[in-house]
């Protein structure tokens, strides 16, 4: 169920802020903001987004692996490291399958064409996932908040960096979501009747947090979305600063709330996906 709620929220995604003029302005307003301000994040934007080449995802898919197997879970090693290869591998297809319309919103970059989804979001998500379920039950909590703070930066750092649009990277993490739960899924179904999950296990406290961060930040999103609807009949390039700023700030909200969204669902779970006990 978590997997098809999150497959259907990509494709409401996909299809209104690719395949509709009305998204496409509001993307294109909330990407032409990310220049107020940059100067003074340009450093950490450069530093974030550099840091992820293809020899860092190897690296740590390696490393992630490895640290379900010294804990002697090789169900969850290989699972862990498919789901990181296949939320990846997925979102580079969508990317070049996806076919963008060009209604004339966003000449600069009508050439590049489709950009949905964002491989760097997808890749920081994954990682943030992956390692929330490999880690031991006592850091699971810690490392699930750790990790969607990581995620969310990356993904607004690809808006801020002027490389995706805000639709781009909400729509990797919807994937990664989708993926996660299907991972999930699978686990359950190969350690039933092995290990039964220990209440104490659950990260009740990471959850809730995470969940009440996410519903904070997607309202302040949707707040500001039906602000900057309000103005779509002037160019982007003609808007004042605050309403691009209002469009900016709200769209980065939205994609710290997918971000905390999604993984208030890894860590509601884990403790049933992963038992403390292996066969």
């Amino acid at each position: 169920m978590l997997a098809a709620a999150q497959v259907a929220a990509f494709l409401l995604v996909w299809r209104f802020f690719v395949d509709t003029e009305h998204g496409q302005r509001l993307d294109t307003v909330a990407l032409n903001g990310n220049t107020i301000g940059l100067r003074h994040v340009d450093e950490l934007v450069g530093s974030v987004l550099n840091a992820m080449s293809v020899a860092a995802l190897v690296a740590t898919t390696v490393a992630i692996g490895f640290i379900a197997l010294i804990r002697g879970r090789v169900a969850l090693s290989v699972v862990a490291t498919v789901f990181i290869a296949g939320a990846n591998a997925s979102v580079q297809f969508l990317k070049y399958a996806i076919q963008r319309p060009d209604f004339g919103v966003d000449p600069e970059r009508a050439a590049a064409g489709n950009s949905l989804p964002s491989g760097h979001a997808a890749v920081a998500m994954s990682f943030a996932v992956a390692l929330a379920l490999v880690l031991p039950p006592r850091t699971r909590g810690a490392g699930a908040v750790l990790g969607a703070g990581y995620a969310a930066l990356v993904g607004v750092a690809t808006l801020s960096a002027g490389w995706h649009r805000p639709s781009d990277a909400v729509a990797a993490m919807l994937v990664v979501g989708a993926w996660a739960a299907a991972a999930g899924f699978l686990l359950v179904g190969l350690q039933r009747g092995h290990a039964p999950h220990a209440g104490e296990d659950a990260h009740r406290f990471a959850a809730r947090a995470l969940a009440l961060c996410a519903v904070a930040l997607l309202v302040a999103a949707a707040v500001s979305l039906r602000l900057t609807d309000q103005v779509l009949s002037t160019p982007p390039d003609q808007l004042s600063r605050r309403r691009q700023l209002v469009a900016y700030a709200g769209s980065a909200a939205g994609i710290a709330g997918t971000a905390c969204l999604v993984m208030a669902l890894v860590a509601a779970t884990v403790h049933r996906v992963v038992p403390r006990r292996a066969s």
